[in-house]
């Protein structure tokens, strides 16, 4: 057997997948039995959809509760530290300068359980999570992405 991977995670994630856990078993899977009970109050189950939709999303509801279970029991939490060296680590806030273009963008490195980069949360197994971890504010990094090189000079690290 493989050892599981560990699963790092900040305070709000920890406590993000706590919140949906919890309403996973105590909410979703009340509501998901209820439309199980009445789709069988309907009759003859083997054509009936709605039975149908409510069992596959039992089958979700629980299969999400397992990864969440998991995910939890591996957790390894982000301390945050004072950050004296300005150095990029997990947790902290970075400002990056696009140097082609002259953009400026704001992430807050995290695991990839959190990783959400519509909301600038990105993974440090990312390209540019790689890139910039350990470096330093002023450091200009080049990441490996499909379309060639992207050069970005680290600008804040907070």
């Amino acid at each position: 057997m493989t050892p599981e991977k560990e699963v790092v995670l900040t305070k709000e994630g920890l406590a993000k997948l706590e919140l949906e856990l919890e309403t996973l078993k105590t909410v979703k899977r009340r509501e998901v039995a209820e439309r199980i009970k009445q789709a069988i109050e309907f009759g003859d189950i083997s054509e009936n959809s709605e039975y149908e939709d409510a069992k596959n999303e039992q089958a979700f509801i629980e299969g999400r509760i397992l990864t969440l279970e998991k995910m939890l029991r591996n957790a390894k939490l982000i301390e945050h530290t004072e950050n004296d060296s300005n150095e990029v680590h997990l947790g902290v806030k970075v400002s990056l300068k696009d140097m082609e273009n002259g953009d400026e963008l704001e992430y807050i490195l995290v695991g990839s359980a959190e990783a959400d980069p519509m909301n600038n949360r990105i993974s440090y197994e990312s390209p540019v999570g790689k890139a910039i971890l350990g470096k330093k504010e002023g450091d200009i990094v080049e990441v490996n992405v499909p379309a060639g090189k992207l050069k970005y000079k680290i600008l804040a690290v907070s």
